[in-house]
């Protein structure tokens, strides 16, 4: 015992306090069991290694599912440590359950942390120093350090069936007590258990816990978090099956892969008083703790399928950027200190500390997610910009191949309403469309129907048929100001009262982008060649068509007659 809390104690990032001594004698007689407990552990309060040697961190998920958002950020949060202490990056499959662990989900897990750019230095399918990578196959190493801990007496075989356990768990909740092991393996004798091995009984390791005692740890996150060993009760180890518990199996490996700071899920917090009391039967130095807190819905409650999309395999899909994710996700608890809300990767590991994440809950917001892509999305490059919607609206049949000019346009036009990639087909087809008569009749349209639109018709369409509207058109966005100007003096019109009845009837549409660009592209639309024809466009000849046959007489006669309280209609 003294060469272990000579262990413990001899790491610059971790002070441990062990009273009272213990002789090394007694760990190895199975009888004593009123052992004391109570240790303290402390790390650098920025989490720095402080000197004992490489930053090591691990994210280590379970090939039970997809990659979950709060998963992502977890191996977001141990990548941006690692590389910002010049540490490193592990990446361990925690494969233990057999009948849920897939090869599929392995490979689906590692295939996103690639895409979000956490690119690890040791894993399953780089190799490492310290190996193998899945705990799958490391169970000769677990079955190692069982039987050292049973040579020292840390844990005992325990003999007892699931119908013993049961009773036990009954009467603890009778008498309203932890549902600790209450079974006599703990001091039985070697003879006893001699007995039981000769019968072949079926046995797990339990490990012995202190009966008195504490555990008190510095967590980087939440500050001093204590435990009290007597709600504990002696734990398995290893199952009769001989595979290993979970708690165990973390242990050991984080142990013998030199892992110095374990930043998980606050809801791992309680394993910690388990992996403690391991750590220090095995004579390991504990690793700092960092436990994250849980990522929350609207509600907050804890996040879940029923809130929707919840992996980040489907925010791939529905077309969310890897650098909005990476954003997004860091500032899911963590901040610079600034007002400043926009980060590259390499912005996160050059600003990224551990004591500036928030140990209270993040709620995720997929609004702001979303806008948040939008901003990464306009941030690249705008050759890239314009390539990655032009090959999505050929891809969606929209668009064919064309030297017009016509993609990078609309590119230009569209790009500030769209926030993912996927967005833009509707936001073509949107502009491209002329839903003139469903407008009109909405109530929301009343206001500029009522403000003589009738007027604004008439002068339109002799505009068009003169070829006066049309030659502007072909000036571009200079020549349409020119006319709409000419147009708005000519009716005594301007402003509201003369672009709203205009965007109406030109695009069929309240709202949209800039519309002396919009009005610009459709013209182009008609006559460049771009547009296929399964692409819902209809062209200005056919919006002119449209216009013309609709009853605007009686429209102005309704508007005319005080008299008349009926209700507009716009039928051909």
């Amino acid at each position: 015992m003294a060469a272990t809390a000579s262990t413990l104690m001899g790491s610059p990032w971790l002070r441990i306090r062990l009273l009272p001594e213990v002789p090394p004698r007694l760990l190895l007689r199975p009888h004593l069991h009123r052992r004391t407990f109570s240790a303290r552990a402390a790390a650098a309060a920025d989490g720095g290694a402080g000197g004992a040697g490489p930053v090591r961190v691990r994210f280590a998920p379970s090939p039970t599912g997809n990659l979950h958002v709060g998963g992502a950020r977890t191996a977001l949060f141990n990548y941006l440590f690692a590389r910002s202490k010049g540490g490193k990056f592990v990446l361990r499959i925690e494969d233990t359950d057999l009948e849920r662990s897939t090869k599929k989900s392995e490979e689906a897990v590692l295939s996103d942390l690639a895409w979000l750019g956490l690119d690890w230095d040791e894993g399953p399918d780089v190799g490492g120093e310290f190996g193998p990578y899945r705990q799958s196959e490391r169970n000769s190493l677990y079955k190692q350090h069982a039987e050292k801990l049973m040579e020292s007496g840390a844990v005992y075989r325990c003999f007892c069936s699931n119908e013993e356990l049961e009773q036990m768990k009954e009467t603890a909740k009778q008498r309203q007590l932890p549902p600790v092991y209450m079974g006599k393996w703990a001091t039985a004798s070697d003879a006893e258990v001699e007995q039981e091995l000769e019968k072949g009984t079926p046995y797990t390791y339990r490990f012995r816990v202190p009966k008195e005692g504490s555990l008190k740890i510095n967590d980087l996150i939440r500050g001093e978090v204590s435990w009290n060993l007597d709600t504990l009760g002696d734990f398995v180890i290893m199952r009769s099956n001989g595979q290993p518990v979970y708690n165990f199996c973390v242990t050991v490996d984080d142990a013998t892969m030199h892992i110095s700071h374990v930043i998980r899920a606050e809801e791992h917090l309680p394993n910690t008083l388990r992996q403690a009391l391991i750590y220090k039967a095995l004579g390991f130095p504990m690793p700092s703790f960092a436990h994250v807190s849980l990522i929350l819905a609207p509600d907050r409650s804890k996040l879940s399928k029923r809130h929707g999309a919840t992996s980040v395999g489907q925010y791939k899909e529905m077309g969310y950027l890897p650098q909005a994710m990476v954003n997004y996700l860091a500032l899911l608890g963590w901040g610079d200190g600034t007002e400043n809300e926009f980060f590259t990767i390499d912005d996160l590991v050059e600003k990224f500390t551990i004591n500036r994440v928030n140990k209270s809950g993040a709620v995720f917001d997929a609004v702001k997610l979303k806008w948040m892509n939008g901003q990464h999305l306009r941030s690249f490059p705008p050759d890239v910009l314009i390539k990655s919607f032009e090959d999505r609206w050929k891809d969606a049949g929209i668009l064919q191949e064309s030297e017009s000019g016509f993609a990078k346009e609309a590119a230009e036009l569209l790009k500030d309403g769209i926030d993912l990639i996927t967005d833009a087909d509707a936001a073509l087809s949107n502009l491209l469309s002329y839903p003139l008569h469903a407008t009109l009749s909405s109530d929301e349209a009343k206001p500029v129907v009522q403000d003589k639109l009738y007027e604004v018709v008439s002068g339109l369409i002799s505009a068009y048929d003169s070829g006066e509207l049309g030659e502007a058109l072909a000036e571009g966005r200079d020549g349409w100001q020119k006319w709409v100007k000419n147009f708005g003096k000519s009716l005594k019109r301007k402003g509201k009262s003369l672009f709203m009845p205009l965007r109406v009837l030109l695009t069929g549409k309240l709202h949209g982008p800039d519309m002396g660009g919009t009005v610009v592209l459709i013209h182009k639309a008609g006559t460049c060649g771009a547009v296929t024809d399964q692409s819902g466009f209809v062209n200005l000849d056919e919006r002119f068509r449209v216009l013309k046959e609709m009853d605007w007489e009686s429209q102005r006669k309704e508007q005319e007659s005080p008299a008349e309280t009926a209700e507009l209609s716009f039928v051909p």
